[in-house]
């Protein structure tokens, strides 16, 4: 078995669910792809059409970047090099794709379009012989292959072919790595923590709404920190005494908390999907709410 760095296997049989888990509410119209932007022919491919089209099967690993992994999953479905040869190849000027979901917010990701299609990107309709259940991107989703698992969108809904990269929702909203190469663990961008805002919030023991992922505070005293509605992703907290911290709404996904003190802290519908709890004293927590998937304690 082989799994990138700080990945675990997902329970048997499971396939966890992350981020949105319907499309767009309310939208009852055909499904359809619309392939447009830097393209030779702008062309609307309705569900059956493409279900009609030749199609293959791959056999690829997920790894999500809250840290569990799920092998050897088979997909079967249209390259996006042959769905682009249909509407005549991209124009000269296309250097990105960017692929966007039929979900409220319209979510999107992007590539590089020689890397989307080194990769053998994947308009996919079936995992494992079956249709995607709509709960993991049925009918459509894209495949990335190699990339973490937010480069591979659910419902998909239009491919842009683009001059200029645009940041997806996960990369320019959340924070994400844009590379997501899961074997180098381009999980999140780099830290950018202005150390006169990170003194001041130390000083007060006030996070509440600053982005400070990345931010490592390993052994600190920390007694009674308030970070509600905090950005702490990939934090590293190690050792550090959170007694009564209230971390409420916090996004601490990836964070590190080994052998931390945690006694009566508020983690109440805060983001703790791949956060390492391993050796922290929990007595008196409260994790109400809080999205656990691919937490370790």
């Amino acid at each position: 078995m082989n799994l990138p760095p700080n990945q675990k296997l997902a329970a048997p049989g499971k396939w966890p669910v992350v981020g949105e888990k319907v499309p767009r509410a309310g939208d009852t119209a055909p499904w359809t792809v619309t392939v447009h932007g830097a393209v030779t022919e702008r062309r609307v491919f309705g569900l059956e059409a493409l279900l009609a089209l030749p199609q293959q099967t791959q056999t690829h690993d997920i790894h999500c970047v809250t840290r569990w992994s799920k092998l050897g999953v088979t997909f079967t479905g249209i390259l996006l090099a042959d769905l682009l040869a249909l509407c005549g190849g991209p124009l000269p000027e296309a250097q990105f794709v960017s692929f966007v979901a039929r979900s409220d917010r319209e979510h999107s990701t992007s590539l590089v379009l020689a890397e989307a299609l080194e990769l053998g990107c994947l308009v996919a309709f079936t995992a494992d012989g079956a249709p995607l259940d709509e709960i993991h991107g049925g009918p459509v989703r894209i495949v990335t292959p190699g990339r973490y698992f937010y480069k591979s969108v659910k419902w998909l809904e239009r491919i842009e072919l683009l001059a200029e990269d645009k940041l997806g929702y996960w990369e320019g909203e959340i924070g994400y790595h844009n590379g997501a190469d899961p074997w180098r663990e381009e999980r999140y961008i780099a830290s950018t923590v202005n150390p006169k805002v990170l003194e001041r919030a130390l000083a007060t023991r006030d996070f509440s709404g600053l982005d400070l992922r990345g931010v490592d505070l390993r052994g600190r005293d920390l007694t009674g920190l308030r970070a509600v509605d905090a950005k702490l992703r990939d934090a590293h907290f190690e050792g550090a005494n959170l007694t009564d911290a209230d971390f409420t709404r916090a996004n601490l996904s990836n964070a590190h908390l080994e052998n931390a003190n945690c006694t009566r802290a508020l983690f109440t519908d805060g983001d703790l999907e791949g956060a390492a709890f391993e050796g922290a004293n929990l007595t008196g927590t409260d994790l109400a709410g809080a999205s656990l998937f691919g937490t370790t304690f």
